[in-house]
């Protein structure tokens, strides 16, 4: 179990140095290389949302679970849950932002080479 954790928790990182990579304003053409670098890699790096769903739901029906077996004792492995479903959650949600800007990003760009076209016209 440490070990699946240990990965998901290496995952979200490379996703927050990526979306942090991607938001920093940078020269056009680096951003363009950039921008494509990663969009190459969003599809391999796709595994993590249904991993970190499944987890998500299975955390979620624990921490339920816990609360209605003892309303007075709460134990380790119940905030131990709640920081992995955290976790699972910001996967999911970086993976999407990362997604999102890369698509915003292309369509500008397709959007100035067809503005450059109607003004040689």
């Amino acid at each position: 179990m440490g070990l699946q954790w240990m990965l998901l928790t290496y995952a979200v990182a490379a996703e927050a140095a990526i979306f942090l990579l991607i938001s920093l304003p940078s020269p056009k053409l680096l951003k363009t290389r950039i921008v494509s670098l990663i969009s190459l890699i969003l599809q391999p790096l796709m595994f993590i949302v249904p991993f970190a769903g499944f987890q998500l739901l299975v955390l979620l029906l624990r921490i339920w679970r816990g609360y209605a077996e003892s309303c007075c004792h709460v134990d380790f492995e119940l905030y131990k849950s709640q920081r992995n479903v955290i976790l699972c959650a910001s996967a999911c949600l970086l993976y999407w932002c990362i997604y999102r800007v890369c698509k915003y990003y292309k369509d500008i760009q397709n959007l100035e080479e067809v503005e450059k076209r109607y003004k040689k016209l």
